[in-house]
């Protein structure tokens, strides 16, 4: 439905003008975005300041993107119960406090508790402000400029926050990030207090019939899966007691989760929504994208700092590019898929093979001689291509009835913010690990006692030397198997629904079929409902129908 009259934000007071109050939520949802309970681009210093694992301070961090992926399926009520005044300046206050605590403890479940909460009020924060100015970014309410909008938002908070907090953490200490977003909320209470008024549009709707327990149940299990994934590692997988007991304990969590939303009246997330289409072909597609960028987090650390011997202002310097990629690949999507409406399908396959050009460039880019620049092209189609299928699998939830649409949401932040990259970390972790091992066992065959050409060397720059060879080569090996996986993917891609497949050209039963009638059948090229011209059309029309029922469901 169409916005009818001019934009205005009332909750903002009149001494503010109207050309500038949408500014001025845009300015505090920056801040929102910055902030947090624990910040990953400082976990090395944090590592040797608090005396935590690399792996606590993995688990507090995506224990605030859980809380924001739980906050979903709430947003709209708490959007109806509470107004901007009140919802900024709780959020803010909030924040502030998870900052405090996480700068003063070093406990893991106080942390990934603070952190889990922090999650929660920063994306309160954040909706209230992008659906405060949803009608000033798109009027007639087209949900795919509205997603272009957030994907550039979200990953460009992520990308800059990195660098800042970094540079922050270099040149200070890691605890001047925290009081640098305290100082920046604090800034924000001011503005609420003096700009915003308590004025209410509507009367508050109570907030009754939230299955808060199944909220907390649902937590629970994206947090036991990450747990799995990010200490699977150091626990030794399943040898350990540890995981044992987590992989039981997620499996009665599931089963606990699924029975009890069989039968209650509200669940917190509803059977009923895990059956669209729409739900589970974007869970399955990011679990896939997840997959395919998961050596960002992980091989191109250990290359850029292992083997060419990058410091950490120089490796978050290419953010700066990643950052490019994301503007660009927003503004790609909002003027191809928002405005000139193409194809769900056909805006994916652009943006998937944008990821596979990513995993080519670095196989063939590996080695001991490649300069930063040469890094740059791949990290750019790498984000590129990310935030295109992002907006475009977060659009495509619009299929999904109102009634189930926050819950469709939550479902889809679970694997895109929750546990899809740890997931596909602990993937490439392990295929890397096997790699490594198999190449060190080959590149170390000869290097013994017997060999006389090792008698006067020095071994331990022979092992040396040994170790950077076993890394690139595994390096190398790794993104080629992926290339080839991608590529197998992106067939399976081009060809799913493709209106040639699913032509069978067979003859139609006449009235003797299946009888002795001493007659054959007439040939399918000779049948006109089964001919090659007939085929094609009636496929023809299929697409064209389909296409216009894509448009009409991304418009409204």
């Amino acid at each position: 439905m169409q916005h009818q009259g001019p934009f205005s934000i009332p909750a903002i007071n009149d001494t503010v003008p109207e050309k500038w109050k949408p500014w001025l939520i845009i300015f505090m949802v920056l801040i929102f975005q910055f902030s947090g309970g624990i910040y990953l681009a400082a976990a090395n210093e944090m590592v040797g300041a608090t005396a935590l694992l690399h792996e606590d301070i993995l688990m507090a961090g995506y224990a605030s993107m859980i809380g924001m992926a739980l906050t979903f399926t709430i947003m709209l009520r708490l959007k109806m119960r509470f107004n901007s005044r009140f919802t900024f300046l709780v959020c803010s206050i909030a924040l502030i406090i998870c900052n405090l605590i996480c700068i003063s403890n070093t406990s893991m479940p106080v942390l990934v508790g603070t952190c889990f909460f922090a999650g929660i009020f920063r994306m309160w924060a954040t909706f209230e402000c992008n659906s405060t100015i949803q009608l000033w970014l798109t009027p007639k309410r087209d949900l795919s400029i509205f997603f272009c909008y957030i994907y550039l938002l979200v990953q460009s908070a992520i990308l800059l926050s990195g660098i800042s907090n970094t540079y922050v953490s270099l040149f200070a200490n890691w605890e001047y990030i925290h009081w640098a977003v305290i100082g920046l909320l604090l800034f924000v209470v001011l503005i609420t207090l003096l700009l915003f008024n308590g004025n209410r549009m509507m009367r508050p709707f109570p907030l009754f019939g939230i299955d808060w327990l199944g909220g907390l149940m649902w937590g629970l299990i994206i947090l036991t899966i990450n747990f799995i994934c990010i200490y699977g590692e150091h626990y030794d997988w399943l040898s350990s007691e540890e995981i044992q007991t987590a992989v039981v304990f997620l499996a009665i969590l599931l089963l606990l989760s699924i029975w009890r939303a069989s039968f209650i009246r509200h669940p917190f997330i509803s059977l009923q929504t895990f059956k669209y289409k729409a739900v589970y072909m974007t869970f399955f597609l990011y679990l896939i994208v997840d997959i395919f960028i998961a050596p960002a987090h992980l091989v191109e650390h250990i290359y850029l700092e292992a083997v060419l011997h990058y410091d950490a202002e120089h490796v978050i310097s290419m953010n700066w590019v990643a950052w490019a990629g994301v503007v660009l690949g927003a503004l790609f999507a909002y003027y191809f898929f928002a405005l000139k409406k193409h194809s769900y399908k056909s805006m994916f396959l652009i943006a998937f093979a944008c990821i596979i050009l990513y995993l080519v460039m670095m196989y063939f880019l590996i080695d001991y001689t490649t300069t930063k620049e040469l890094l740059l092209a791949p990290i750019f189609f790498r984000n590129f291509g990310y935030v295109v299928v992002a907006i475009v699998l977060l659009t495509n939830l619009v299929k999904v009835p109102f009634q189930h649409f926050w819950q469709a949401l939550s479902v889809q932040a679970f694997v895109s913010a929750g546990f899809g990259g740890v997931l596909g970390t602990a993937v490439i972790q392990n295929a890397l690990k096997e790699l490594t091992a198999k190449n060190f066992t080959l590149l170390s065959a000869n290097l013994d006692h017997v060999n006389h050409k090792l008698q006067r060397a020095d071994m331990g720059a022979v092992f040396g030397k040994l170790q950077s060879e076993v890394l690139l080569v595994s390096f190398k090996e790794l993104y080629g198997y992926l290339v080839l996986f991608a590529l197998a993917c992106m067939a399976v891609f081009i060809l799913y629904r493709y209106p040639y497949l699913n032509s069978r050209i067979t003859p139609e039963p006449g009235p003797l079929s299946g009888t002795c009638a001493g007659k054959l059948p007439e040939p399918a090229s000779h049948n006109p409902k089964t001919s090659r011209a007939f085929l094609f059309k009636r496929q023809a029309r299929l697409v064209l129908s389909v296409t216009a029922e894509e448009k009409v469901v991304s418009k409204y």
